[in-house]
Parts: structure tokens; sequence; C-alpha cells
């Protein structure tokens, strides 16, 4: 009987790979090439695997998930929503902490959200796992860069034509007062915003599997928020059919340490790791 095998690919976007040429494309604005915003040394080479391990191993799979970074322009975590002290807008790459923004280092362009910025930034501190990191402005809604990998999109629509059925698509991030690195829910969720809270139907989805594959970017952040939350809500017997395929995920430029310790972290508490030559094999033999 063929196996239930469920393909997790988190955040192939266009804006975390680090494309060739040949892969981008001319704002006819500017006339220049739009390049992506947040590259992941790596990440083009990573979604090439994935995009060959779907199409030659996809009647092996019975689903595939894709997760999608979605952000609007004005987002806590984008350098549009921050002034510095010199009231110039801050830099990429740059930590906010709730004192640093009682001193007043940092403030919010709008004034009036600084009371919901202090509640978020210490909702976020007390949860112990990030603090708010300011990237640059990614996965815009609707843009180049919020776009899948072009490989990894036709080789699943591939798999969709032959299976007739989708691949399920799902969104984060979209709004903007907290961080969602995790397909599984928001880094401080929202009572008023049921996207940020637990995705309790794909953690079922993913509990009717035998195995899941998760691939995707980066591994430092989205791949590893999304990893660590399954493991908190699944139980502990189903822990071991998730599977990190070590070779299609990358770390984040200078995050190379986290990347590290997640992978270290997930196997002691039972989760496996291989490449995606080493499961093409049982791909093969669940497709037959």
């Amino acid at each position: 009987m063929k196996k239930n095998f469920h393909l997790l690919v988190i955040d192939p976007q266009n804006d975390f790979c680090d494309l060739p040429a040949s892969y981008l494309t001319l704002d006819p604005h500017s006339g220049q090439n739009i390049v992506p915003a947040l590259p992941v040394p790596g990440a083009h080479a990573d979604m090439q695997r994935v995009a060959q391990l779907i199409s030659q191993g996809g009647t092996g799979l019975s689903e595939i998930s894709v997760t999608l970074d979605s952000h609007h322009r004005y987002d806590i975590a984008h350098p549009v929503f921050w002034l510095d002290q010199e009231q110039q807008q801050v830099a990429p790459f740059t930590q906010i902490s709730a004192e640093a923004v009682r001193q007043a280092k940092y403030q919010p362009r709008d004034m009036t959200a600084l009371p919901r910025v202090l509640a978020y930034l210490d909702a976020l501190e007390q949860a112990g796992r990030y603090q708010l990191m300011v990237w640059p402005i990614h996965c815009e809604i609707g843009t180049w860069g919020q776009a899948i990998h072009a490989d990894v999109r036709a080789a699943y629509n591939q798999w969709e034509d032959k299976h007739c059925r989708p691949v399920q698509k799902i969104m984060k991030g979209s709004n903007p007062w907290t961080e969602h690195y995790s397909a599984i829910m928001a880094e401080v969720p929202d009572d008023d915003a049921p996207d940020t809270q637990l995705n309790r139907q794909f953690i079922d989805i993913v509990k009717l599997a035998d195995r899941v594959y998760i691939a995707g970017e980066a591994s430092s952040h989205c791949v590893k928020a999304t990893t660590e939350h399954l493991v908190a809500h699944l139980p502990s017997s189903s822990i071991a059919k998730l599977v990190l395929l070590t070779d299609c995920m990358s770390p984040v430029s200078g995050f190379e340490t986290s990347h590290q310790k997640f992978i270290g972290d997930m196997q002691a508490l039972g989760v496996q790791t291989a490449t995606a030559a080493d499961v093409l094999p049982d791909l093969l033999a669940n497709g037959k």
C-alpha cells in the first residue's frame, strides 16, 4: 500500500534565493534587473535540488505543501516602520529591544503605535525565541520577490497536472504587527487575527502523514521556527516522521551557528536528517 509521504517546502521564494542573472527580471520603471532582497547563499542550488526531487520522485509524494512569506511594505520588521535617534530610517539587520525603544533609541514612525509596539516587544522577548530584527523589505505581497523559485514551481506544476490535485499554499506574515517566521503560528499571535494563531488544520494534516520531508529557506529562521513548532505540537511518537533535507536548505549569512544548533537540537529530539539523494529511492519505491 502506498504510504503518505508529504513534502513541505518552506518559503522557496525569489527574494530568498541567490539567483543567477538568467533568473532575474526587469523592472519596467528603472529598466534594471530586480534582484532578491534577502538572498541566502546556496538557496538557488537548494531549490534546484528540491525541484529535481519533485520531478524524479513525485510519484511517491501524496502531498506537497509550500509556505509563502507574505509581507506588507509597512511592517514592524521592515525599515520603513522605524526611526532612529537622528530621525532617520533604521538600517536593515538592526536588532531592536523593548528597552532601546523605551530609551528612545528607536521609535515607530507613527508614534500613536508606541503602546502596541512596546507590548509586542515585551511579549516577544518574554517568549525567549527571538529579538526583533529589522529585515530588508522582502516578499512584499504581489511582487516578483514573493513569487516561488521558477524551477520549484515548474516541478510542482507538473506534479499537480499528473496527480489532479493542487499543491497546498500556506501564507504567513501578512499581519504587520507580528513576526511570522513559522508556518505554524506567529511569534506573538494576535487574538484578533486568526491567521497568526496556531494552524491546527496543518498540524492535523502532518499527523496523517507517514513521513514529512522538510526543505526550504532559511534553515536559520523560517525552517527552524516551523520545525520547532511542529515538534512542539506533534505527539512525541510522530516526531521521527519529520525528515530535514539538509542539502535543500541554507542559513541566512551570519547565522550559520544558529543553523548548526537547530540541526543538532532537532536530531536530539528525534527528527531525522537526510539528503535529497538519500530519500529519492524511498519516493521511487513508494510511487510504484
